[in-house]
């Protein structure tokens, strides 16, 4: 490896659009934190305290904590404190749709009824339709389609 005779800004060391996907799969599954190394760099992105950058390897990797970037992408509200929120009511895998390659459910954007199906939620072999609690618009759709879910995390926001 070919070394500058100048250092490289930390932010030509930052794969930013690579930052913002981290903080989405931390999003989407309640993480706290998510760390991957990949071409020599380490990138860590955390929710909540400040952590001190990790020691770089012994090898030329470089150690980056995101963290001001991922906060701010995350900061607007937590869902889970949306007074539109619609929580899990059990453990399972939730499912978008009826069947595979099969129209959704619900959209963003689009209107609903009270105890219209949003999801379905397959726990023990058995499929549990989650109706809207109110009617209202989607606003988010907060779960992966065919990932697992826990008791009371968020799925879909209506206002």
């Amino acid at each position: 490896m070919a070394k500058s005779s100048k250092p490289a800004s930390a932010s030509s060391l930052v794969d930013h659009a690579l930052i913002l996907e981290l903080n989405t799969l931390l999003n989407e599954t309640g993480l706290t934190e998510i760390e991957i190394e990949q071409d020599g760099k380490r990138i860590r992105v955390s929710k909540g305290a400040v952590a001190a950058p990790a020691a770089a390897p012994a090898r030329t990797g470089v150690a980056v904590a995101p963290q001001p970037v991922a906060e701010s992408v995350s900061a607007p509200m937590d869902p889970a404190k949306h007074p539109g929120v619609v929580t899990s009511p059990m453990v399972g895998t939730a499912y978008g749709a009826a069947e595979p390659g099969a129209k959704p459910f619900v959209d963003v954007g689009q209107t609903v009824k009270a105890g219209e199906t949003l999801l379905i939620i397959e726990a023990m072999k058995t499929m549990n339709q989650i109706p809207a609690p109110r009617a209202g618009t989607v606003k988010q759709i907060l779960f992966a389609d065919g990932k697992p879910v826990e008791f009371g995390e968020p799925l879909v926001i209506i206002e």
